[in-house]
């Protein structure tokens, strides 16, 4: 129950924040979703032996992080359990690849060891690049975004309720086992032999609930084209931080920062 909770509260907190009156939730989305999907195809294009240049493309998240006011020991809570799958998916890496490459102490340090911490580096920094995007844009200037670099509106409309449906799932769930745990108040957990009925009673429930929540915003004029919040062009102050962000993050990923920071302090030094 509290698990049902908790995401429920998690996902109005998402929506609270994109409300926020911050400097980024300030910035056209279309300059905030062109620089996620910049950073995103600039991060998986790092060679999976490269640690070090993807680890200098998290500077890019700690700046948004301090300039958005985010947390990202929140968002990486909040994303604790897509993150251990990526844990478990790089596992094998050193299973596979055992090419000895050089030693910490009596410890041998293999590529597989190397490329697993980088391809784990690069879901996690990409997973929170998105986050942030959600956290400082709604789904509606997203959906606008997209609407933008034309995206079919049919896709909009799936992204839109997909997002807006996580709430009535959410609460069909808490609503069946509720009714559940009255029925059997001293038992933890939901009984092996009740699960198929209660995941076919929660799938027909979801979809009439998602029914009515859909006929009551076609009755409200809702149109693919007509229910965006936010729609204006992209202002010079957007168009400054495009510019100055895109710099920087092919500075990130093209020039070796730790080696010139590095050999600045060596010579100084």
């Amino acid at each position: 129950m509290n698990k049902i909770d908790n995401a429920i509260k998690t996902v109005h907190h998402m929506d609270y924040h994109a409300n926020h009156n911050g400097y980024l939730n300030k910035i056209h989305p279309l300059v905030k979703l062109l620089i996620t999907i910049i950073y995103i195809v600039l991060l998986t294009s790092i060679d999976k032996y490269n640690l070090v240049t993807t680890l200098a493309m998290s500077i890019y998240l700690i700046l948004i992080s301090i300039i958005g006011d985010l947390s990202i020991k929140n968002a990486l809570k909040s994303l604790k359990v897509v993150l251990l799958l990526l844990f478990v998916l790089g596992i094998a890496n050193p299973i596979l690849d055992r090419t000895i490459i050089t030693y910490i102490g009596i410890v041998p340090v293999t590529t597989g060891i190397i490329s697993m911490f980088t391809l784990l580096l690069k879901g996690i920094l990409a997973i929170l690049v998105s986050y942030f995007l959600i956290l400082t844009t709604s789904i509606e200037e997203i959906c606008y975004a997209l609407k933008m670099i034309h995206m079919p509106n049919i896709l909009i409309t799936v992204v839109m309720l997909i997002y807006r449906y996580i709430i009535v799932f959410l609460k069909e769930v808490q609503r069946i086992w509720v009714a559940y745990q009255m029925r059997a108040p001293k038992q933890k957990g939901v009984h092996y032999k009740a699960w198929g009925s209660l995941i076919g009673s929660l799938m027909l429930r979801s979809i009439d609930r998602a029914q009515v929540v859909y006929e009551s915003m076609e009755l409200r004029g809702f149109d693919p084209d007509t229910f965006f919040i936010r729609k204006e062009k992209v202002n010079k102050k957007s168009w400054i931080y495009f510019c100055l962000i895109f710099v920087l993050l092919i500075i990130l990923r093209f020039v070796p920062v730790f080696e010139i920071i590095g050999g600045v302090f060596i010579t100084k030094y």
